[in-house]
């Protein structure tokens, strides 16, 4: 897996990730405790740490193994 394609799915994994928990974390503090609050920096946390974890992912899928 080339540099171009680790750093293509960090940044969409990073997006959809960011997006998702943003929405989640609005939707948890709006339904539990009734205040209209995201939560950037769990939000942020967990689009870097995908981020990384798919890409790296993707690249072990790929390789094949040693017997």
């Amino acid at each position: 897996m080339n540099v171009k394609k680790v750093l293509i799915s960090f940044i969409i994994g990073f997006a959809i990730t960011f997006i998702v928990s943003c929405l989640v974390t609005y939707l948890y503090s709006l339904g539990f405790h009734e205040t209209a609050k995201i939560d950037w920096e769990t939000s942020f946390q967990l689009a870097i740490i995908f981020g990384i974890v798919f890409p790296v992912m993707e690249a072990r899928k790929g390789k094949p193994k040693d017997k």
